[in-house]
């Protein structure tokens, strides 16, 4: 490795340490820094006419597509929380998200599904996509992504079952590694259907087809 290549890898090693936290970052700051440095590895100039607010426009970017690390699910949620009036099934198909694979920083999308049995307590309708983005615009691998929505959904309602299902396309695999392109990756959790009847189940899970 030569001395240039070196020195990048150096100050790019700073850079993300000094990264640590999209909270913490804001256009103008190290998320600039760290766009130009990506440039010079990349041998470009970044004060060409084309690339002169790339890194601002990469910094405002990245903070939009990380901005789940600034809230938490009662955030997002507020008073979107409501006495139940039955017990029956609630589904929310098909929610589309955008997030980045936290391994290589690459996006991968998808559709997001929750289907529940409620207990005392239903979340507005809108509130389930809300914690879904909130997830996803973290740095992510989608089995963590999946069990998050689970966890912070069980935290606010504790439903009496609850199954979720994500379905994504990763661009780690079809751009880079493998090249892939047909593939999809599924992922699913479970909770608390110990407590529910084999027909409850099955009705659990038609709801999500």
């Amino acid at each position: 490795m030569n001395n240039h290549l070196l020195k990048l890898e150096q100050e790019l090693a700073i850079a993300r340490t000094r990264i640590t936290s999209p909270a913490a970052v804001a256009p103008g700051g190290e998320a600039v820094a760290a766009a130009k440095l990506l440039l010079e590895a990349a041998r470009e100039d970044h004060n060409r006419e084309g690339l002169q607010r790339t890194p601002e426009r990469f910094a405002k970017a990245f903070v939009h597509l990380c901005s789940g690390y600034q809230k938490t699910a009662r955030d997002v949620v507020g008073e979107g929380v409501f006495a139940a009036e039955g017990k029956g099934l609630v589904a929310v198909r098909e929610v589309e998200f955008y997030s980045l694979c936290e391994h290589h920083m690459l996006p991968f999308w998808g559709k997001a599904s929750v289907a529940y049995y409620p207990n005392e307590l239903i979340l507005g309708l809108s509130k389930i996509p809300r914690i879904i983005d909130l997830h996803a615009r973290r740095l992510q691998v989608q089995e963590r992504l999946t069990e998050s929505i689970a966890a912070d959904i069980v935290d606010l309602i504790n439903p009496r079952a609850i199954v979720i299902q994500v379905e994504a396309q990763h661009l780690c695999m079809m751009m880079r590694g493998v090249e892939k392109q047909g593939s999809s990756t599924t992922t699913e959790t479970v909770r608390n259907v110990a407590g529910i009847s084999q027909e409850e189940l099955q009705r659990l899970y038609a709801s999500l087809k």
